[in-house]
């Protein structure tokens, strides 16, 4: 069974818990390999992160649920690779423009 290999999300989250804790939570989950977490953005209330979560046959389900009850959204899911292996993505011509 492969599943979801990777799953790249964009979070708006308030500043606590810090994203340590969220990382720590989120590596609890059963098939969780690692997970990355850069904040890219800051304001008064809120961080921006993006969160890559690694792993086999991931639930986007249970790691959505973590996140909201950590105080977070998810924006959006920026990338997800699913199958037996994880395939990067290839730059191509058209990625120059």
């Amino acid at each position: 069974m492969n599943g979801i290999r990777r799953i790249v999300l964009d979070i708006l989250k308030p500043h606590e818990p810090k994203i340590t804790e969220m990382a720590l939570q989120l590596t609890s989950l059963p098939n969780i390999d690692g997970v990355n977490i850069t904040v890219y953005e800051i304001d008064k209330e809120t961080e921006n992160v993006k969160v890559t979560i690694e792993g086999n046959n991931l639930d986007f389900d249970e790691i959505q649920e973590i996140i909201e009850r950590l105080g977070g959204t998810i924006h959006s899911i920026d990338e997800v690779v699913a199958g037996k292996k994880i395939i990067e993505e290839v730059k191509t011509p058209q990625d120059r423009y």
